[in-house]
């Protein structure tokens, strides 16, 4: 009986070792970081930065492989089935791995089931303006201009996640808003400088220019706190709508199955560089503030905003066939 309990002991070691072995000398070749949209998109300008410091501290090639297409859903996907030894992740925004969950039947992957949530890399609010009227308005002047003309007005948006976003200011704050969906943010902000929509929601960066030429109006942005970017612009909470927050990412995934001390390993050397001057500048440029969470409060905040958003895309009838 003892030989036996020793040959099972020693069966387990030696299963075992290879595993920490191979942790522990990781990263042992070159590592892609897979993005969902084309380059030169903020999703691919940070999963560049990253690979480009996690290639000077590891000595090993960390690479971008950008596969756009269908909200995403091709490049989340591959991912999702990609072996799980730490060479094969994905940059995601939160409209992959929080959004799509509400907008889609039949989506192919599980952001719960088929992801470890290794680190986020950044995040960043959105603004809600107008189409200027000739005189000033705040927030809580729109919402009653609004209520006393419901079915009226309209707004923009460039993407689903900024009209669910929507939906939410709508659902908070009592109004009849129709949506009219555009072709990007450049296309929305337009639309709305040209009185085709009354309002929009929309990324900070694109719509700084309008919004201090006077072209756009400012109402508020959609964080907890104001944005650097635009710190005179209030957020929707100091407006009047305390419970409202509507917070966009982005983080690095691995595939479910990868090995805990991998998944360590890529966080610490993430959250060291999210540290650092110059990647800290570079994300201000861009509009986004760096990631702060533990990995737990990571996968904790990926959990509340699919169940958060699917809501919201139900209560709005907003899906994708």
């Amino acid at each position: 009986m003892v030989a036996k309990c020793c040959a099972l002991f020693l069966l387990a070691l030696c299963l075992a070792v290879p595993g920490a072995a191979s942790a522990q000398s990781y990263p042992g070749r070159a590592i892609k970081l897979v993005v969902g949209f084309p380059p030169g998109g903020g999703n691919d300008i940070q999963a560049r930065l990253i690979a480009q410091k996690l290639s000077k501290e590891w000595g090993q090639s960390v690479f971008v492989e950008n596969k756009p297409g269908a909200n995403a859903i091709i490049a989340t996907d591959y991912v999702a089935k990609s072996p799980p030894d730490g060479y094969t992740l994905y940059v995601g925004a939160s409209g992959a791995m929080s959004f799509n969950p509400g907008l889609y039947k039949n989506l192919p992957y599980d952001p719960l089931k088929d992801f470890v949530p290794v680190v986020q890399i950044a995040s960043f609010p959105l603004v809600i303006a107008m189409h200027p009227t000739g005189r000033p308005m705040n927030l809580a002047q729109f919402i009653q201009l609004a209520k006393a003309k419901p079915g009226k007005l309209s707004y923009a948006a460039g993407s689903t996640p900024f009209q669910v976003i929507t939906e939410l200011f709508k659902i908070q704050a009592g109004i009849d808003i129709k949506p009219i969906p555009y072709s990007g943010s450049s296309k929305s902000i337009i639309a709305t400088i040209a009185g085709e929509t009354d309002l929009v929601t929309v990324d900070l960066p694109p719509a700084l220019a309008q919004l201090r030429a006077g072209k756009l109006q400012g109402l508020a942005v959609t964080g907890l706190k104001r944005s650097a970017m635009a710190p005179d612009l209030p957020t929707v909470a100091e407006s009047g709508l305390p419970n409202f927050e509507a917070v966009l990412w982005t983080g690095i995934f691995a595939p479910a199955g990868t090995a805990k001390e991998v998944v360590d390993k890529l966080h610490d050397a993430v959250a060291r560089i999210l540290l650092t001057d110059d990647f800290k500048t570079r994300l201000a440029e861009l509009g986004y503030e760096p990631g702060n969470l533990s990995q737990a409060e990571f996968a904790a905040l990926l959990k509340a905003d699919i169940a958060k958003w699917t809501k919201v895309e139900r209560e709005g009838d907003i899906h994708i066939d």
